[in-house]
Formats: C-alpha cells, structure tokens, sequence
C-alpha cells in the first residue's frame, strides 16, 4: 500500500498497550479524527408525509454519502489530518424489514465504503449508533418492529407524549430546538431500554411470539435481534483494512432502571425542557388518561425553569395497540407498577421502588453491573465502550467484566452552550456545578478561562476514567461546536470567530490532556439553515451547499485529491482552529503538547521508555502530567512523525528547535514532519519546538476578547450574585 497520508494507520497495526495506541513499531499514536457522519441517522428516502409509518420501504445505502463521493471526502479528511474516524451505523440501516432481515446491500455499501479509506490513509471505528432508542421515538437507533413488539401504536407515539418526534419528521425544521434530549425520560424510550436491558426482571409477563410459534421474553427478543445485526455487521467489516474496532452502541441508557421515583425526574441529571412528565404522568398519558404536565422553558440562573402547566392528550388516546402483545394495557399497569384511581380520577404508585429493586427478591438492582456487561463481541478488534452520557467511568467495570481489548471512550460536549446555543464572554462548568461545586468555581472568564475551563473538565472525565479502568486507552468518541451559536449570527456576517474560539478551547485541551478524538461531525449534507437535517442540530463544519460543485473530470488521484490542493477546502468553517499540527506518531511516550492558533507555534515534549524507571508516584492515582514510562513495548523504530499542516508552512519559514539540522526533514506533501532522535538513552526527555518567521494570525478576537469592557465586570456581578443567592437557598 502507497504511504499517502502522514498517519496511515491500516486495520491490523494498530494496538493496544497500556493507555496508548501503538502501531506495528510500538510507536504510540496519538488518533485525531472525526465522525461521519450525522446524516446516518437517518435514510436517504425519508418520507415525512408517511413517518413514523412506512418504515420497512427505508433504505441507507449512500450513508453518510454516495461511493463515488467518498474519494473527495476522504481526500480532504486527509488533507486536514482527521484521519481517524469514527462511522455510525444504525440499527435500524441493518435490519429495517424485520427481526433477521438484515440489508444485504446497505452491508455491501458499507463493505465498499469502508475499503476505500486505506487507499487515502484513513482507518475506522464502526460505531452502532443510537439516540433516544430509535427515529420512532424521536432520535436514532433501532427498527420500528422493536416498539411494536413492545406493543406501541406508532401512529400515536406523539398525541399520547409518548414521543418527541418533532425534529426527526421533518428534518431541518425543527422549531424548538433542543427538545430532543428530552426523549430519553418519555414513555417509549424508557420502556423501551428497561425492556431491553431487564425485560425478564421487570416485564417478565411480555411475550412475543416468533414466526415457528414459540414465545420468548421480550429481553431475549430484542437482545438477540440487536447482537444479531451487530454480528452480522462485524463479519461483514472485520477483515476490511482499514477498520481497527468497533463501538457497540452509542450513548447507551438505562430506561426507567434505578429511577429513584415515579414522580419526578432528577432535575440535575435528566434535561428538564418542554413538556417534562413524570413517570408516572407519562403511564397515564399513554394509557388514554388526559393529563397535566410540567411545561419547561429556557431560564437563568438555572437552564430551565417550569413555566406553566398543560393538559397533554386530551382526546384520551391510548398508545398501547388493541391487538398488541399487552392486549391494549399499559405495560407497567399490566405489572402492577401503577394504576388508575376512578375515584380520585389520577394515577397512583402502587410499587414506587419497582426499577430500583428486583421485583421479587428485593435485591438492590445497579445498572452497570448487572446489565451494562460488555462480551467480546468485536470479532478479535477493538472495542470501544461507553457508559451514560456525561457520567464518569464506573468503577464497577472491573477487569472480569469488561474485554481485554476495551478502549473507553465517553463524550464530552460545553453543555451550557450546547443548550443555549450561545457563547460569550462568561464559560460555565455544568460538569462541577452538576456536581455540587460552588457556583462561583464553575464561573470562567474570556477565552483564557474557556480554556482553563474545557481542559479541566476533559482532564477530570479522563483521569476518572484511569481511575476505573486504571492503564486503558481513553478516546473521546465525541466532541463539538455547534454552527448555530449566538443567534446564528455568523450565517448573516459571515463572522465565525466566537466559533473558532470555541473550537481551538476545546482542541486545545484534548491536546493538553494528550487525548485522541473523533470531532462531532463532517456531514456534507449540512445547510447553514436545516443544519444537519436531524432533531435541529448543526455541527458540521463543512457544507457542500458551500463549496463550488466540483465535476467528476477534475478529481485526479495526482492533482485534485493531493493533501496539498487547496480546493478541497471550500465549504469549510472554523479550518484555523481544526487544522493543527499533532504529533501522530511518537518514538517515545508523550508527555505535554502545546498549541498557539495565533501564531502557529508548538511544543512537544516526550520521553524515551525507561524499563527500570519506578513506577509514577502517582501509581494508584492515575495522572495525565506524569504517565508510565516504566512499562512499554519495544520501539522498533526511532523516527517520530509530527503532522504539520501545509498551510501554516506556506510562505513562511519553519523554525524547529531541539533537533539537529541533520535529523529533521518536513514534507510538504505529505505534510509531515520526520524527526530523529539520537540519544535513545531510557529515560532521555525530547523536545521538538516549532515556531515560524511570522504569525499566522494577526492580534485578533482571540486576544481582544480577553479584555473585559468596563461595563462587564458590574454585570457578571450581578449574575455570580443571582446564581450564588439561588444555589445557597
């Protein structure tokens, strides 16, 4: 195979040793990539007039983009160094017809797909994506067949709340946005994991009847169906080059297990936004009964408040199907979990404690131990593992009950600019406040204290993680910025600066904390305005409808595709905070990388293995600053290659410092630069400085913006006041 890409990373040399990545070489890689793509989540004849019904017409073969597309795309990945990436895969793609009915061409597309990505230097991780259980009950994931197996009427998923489905009906037109999320505390979606994770424990009395008349519980119904398509997928992929591992399944949930009680959410764990109902409201509402429910807007200090109260399906429709396999009940009702007062005309609780404690033993039930236990079901690969979005890593993920092969990899989002679509010149870390922090030591200011911010929270989320699993490799599966910040003011102006400060914070505190990731999202189907066509987000930072249509005679392997042509850069945003040098293969042990957008300077420092070396005082507290050196595999090759973009070396001259004139050379067109290292003594610190003649950025916002107008100070008073006054009630 041509080397063409400054990290060719093939599907068989990648593997795993302590916390680090390490190639056929023992070198110790340092993956920075992407998602591809959002679009996935939903197929490529959508039909909104007919959803939720009609879905076993779905087809996603083109996801995330035609074949013969694919060489464009992956060329300017390349160009940009995102040469790790992360493909999403949903359920519903593989098996959309019927329980094994598997898609014998959308799996041939993927095949073709995914083959094409070590020709430009790419690999892969195969992630099976979900959202909210499924597009039928308001996000991403699984077929429809699964909630009629439940015995759901699809047709009144959102008359009864049952379901948001708002902004995956008609996409690009969500009008609420950020209501999505939400989706994990209604009625489909909860019952949906609680079946699926603990069926035979809390819905022992649902069967479902297969085709040679047997019945089985609805667990092993929808937990063979699911490891069925996951291993038809990884059969199908596992010896395709280019593809290292697979994640099997995104952002997974609990459902209704160990929800504390029936009537209310925790406000502080579970987003509050819209129509929020209980449990206990939302067995109601979908057994027929009209209900009043809890109707939260955005607010301050808080991020949501309950501005009123609505009455919510007031027709009194039932979700639960006539001939289902619940005959029509409500599920929970069936089990005794609830029942409906005719006297005092409302739900009552008849077994509050029902999803924390096993219903006939009385057993204290933890979702991480006794469901969430991982197989090594990835076909010899990688496995990529999550837990609940933004916990920690549970330290119940002992050695016995996780594969050898694991690597975790949690996301990581600015949570309060993720829901308030807003960035300004206060940051605020939902990770500590959700913690019970001070209010004022979760307040930041400008962009230095949005640095200091992010890299605190991803160092927090990735030492908890060696914590837990002690030397495991961490990768942040997800991370990014979302395009409609601030009123969607840069579409008008043009003017993405608030953007770019928000990116190069959060790249610059993955590269600080010494921290592979796949970056949220390259969908060339985004649209400044629709977004990415899914529940109203809008991550991508490129967009084809932005760049100039190129024709089928111009992408010659030699000219047109080259990680130098500069062309393929059109329809990119936010390209001088993404595009960074990183150093992609190190003969050594990474210890600090630092980054200056504004000037294009960077400094990398690391190690030489040092067998004998003590073990890090910080053994048993596992530490970023200060990783093992004293425990790694043989280096077989010496040279360290650093990925220096082309376009911070044009037209200018690249100083580097700590190596000799004789032991570095810089390819443009590979953009990489090769370093050597004589001194090879155990233990040996490195330095590589690189910095250059002129700055690639003038004094811009990223300084400006760090000076606070006189006015400022008086109101973030003000607000630290409002805050701390409503915390300390």
């Amino acid at each position: 195979m041509p080397i063409i890409g400054h990290l060719q990373l093939p599907g068989n040399s990648l593997s795993l040793h302590g916390r680090h990545f390490v190639d056929s070489f023992g070198r110790v890689c340092l993956p920075r990539g992407v998602n591809i793509s959002g679009s996935s989540k939903m197929p490529i004849n959508h039909n909104a007039s007919k959803f939720p019904l009609g879905h076993e017409e779905v087809t996603f073969v083109g996801r995330p983009f035609a074949l013969e597309d694919a060489p464009e795309h992956f060329a300017r990945l390349r160009r940009w160094g995102l040469t790790f990436t992360r493909v999403l895969v949903t359920w519903e793609a593989l098996e959309h017809d019927g329980p094994g009915l598997h898609d014998q061409a959308y799996l041939e597309y993927l095949f073709q797909f995914l083959s094409l990505m070590s020709q430009f230097g790419l690999c892969a991780i195969v992630s099976m994506h979900q959202d909210v259980w499924s597009r039928y009950s308001g996000g991403s994931g699984a077929p429809a067949w699964t909630l009629e197996a439940v015995g759901f009427d699809l047709s009144k998923l959102e008359e009864t709340g049952a379901a948001y489905l708002g902004g995956v009906k008609v996409p690009g037109e969500e009008r609420e946005r950020g209501v999505w999320p939400t989706g994990y505390q209604k009625l489909a979606s909860s019952t949906m994991w609680t079946c699926f994770w603990a069926g035979d424990i809390f819905a022992p009395k649902l069967r479902v009847q297969l085709k040679n008349g047997e019945q089985v519980g609805i667990q092993a119904f929808l937990q063979k169906a699911f490891l069925g398509s996951f291993d038809v997928l990884v059969r199908k992929l596992r010896d395709v080059d280019a593809v290292i591992g697979f994640e099997i399944m995104n952002e997974p949930h609990q459902g209704y297990i160990n929800l504390p009680s029936l009537h209310s959410f925790d406000y502080h764990t579970e987003l509050h936004f819209h129509d929020a109902p209980s449990a206990l409201q939302s067995f109601a509402l979908g057994a027929g009964h009209p209900t009043s429910v809890a109707h939260y807007t955005r607010s301050w200090p808080l991020p949501t408040r309950c501005s009123h109260y609505i009455l919510r399906n007031a027709a009194g429709t039932s979700v639960w199907r006539p001939g289902g396999p619940t005959g029509g009940r409500c599920i929970w009702e069936m089990h005794g979990v609830w029942g409906w007062d005719v006297k005092k005309k409302g739900p009552i609780v008849l077994r509050e404690h029902y999803f924390n404690k096993h219903p006939d033993s009385g057993k204290e039930i933890d979702w991480y131990i006794d469901f969430w236990v991982h197989q090594n079901t990835s076909g010899g690969k990688i496995l990529f593992v999550e837990g609940i979005p933004n916990e920690f890593c549970p330290p119940s993920w002992t050695p016995e009950r996780r594969p050898k092969n694991l690597v975790f990899a949690p996301h990581w989002y600015d949570l309060h600019t993720l829901f308030g679509k807003a960035l300004g010149r206060v940051s605020f870390s939902v990770q500590a406040l959700s913690r019970g922090a001070f209010p004022l030591s979760a307040l930041y200011w400008g962009v230095r204290g949005l640095r200091k911010n992010y890299e605190l929270q991803i160092r927090t989320l990735v030492e908890a993680g060696y914590q837990s699993l002690g030397e495991v490799p961490v990768i942040i599966g997800e991370c990014g910025v979302p395009m409609d910040l601030n009123k969607e003011d840069a579409f008008r102006t043009g003017d993405f600066s608030w953007h770019e400060r928000m990116m190069d914070a959060m790249i610059r505190a993955l590269e600080r904390n010494l921290i592979g990731f796949t970056l949220w999202t390259y969908n060339p189907e985004n649209h400044d305005i629709s977004g990415d066509f899914w529940n109203g987000e809008n991550f991508s930072w490129f967009s084809q409808s932005r760049a100039r249509r190129r024709q089928s005679s111009d992408l010659t392997p030699n000219v047109s595709l080259a990680q130098t042509e500069v062309s393929l850069d059109e329809g990119a945003r936010l390209l001088s905070a993404v595009v960074r040098p990183y150093p992609a293969k190190v003969a050594g042990i990474p210890l600090s990388f630092d980054y200056e957008t504004r000037t294009g300077c960077f400094k990398f420092r690391y190690a030489t293995p040092n067998p004998s070396a003590p073990p890090s005082r910080t053994e048993g507290m596992p530490s970023i600053s200060e990783p093992p050196i004293h425990s790694h595999c043989e280096i077989r090759c010496r040279e360290t290659e650093i990925f220096v973009p082309s376009s911070l070396t044009r037209g200018r001259r690249m100083i580097i410092e700590g190596v000799d004139l004789k032991n570095y050379k810089y390819d443009e067109g590979r953009q990489t630069l090769f370093v050597l290292h004589d001194d090879s003594t155990p233990g040996r610190i490195h330095t590589v400085h690189v910095s250059f003649d002129s700055p690639v950025q003038a004094a811009s916002a990223f300084s400006i913006s760090t000076v606070l107008l006189g006015y400022v100070p008086a109101l973030i008073a003000l607000l630290v006041a409002a805050v701390t006054y409503h915390f300390l009630l």
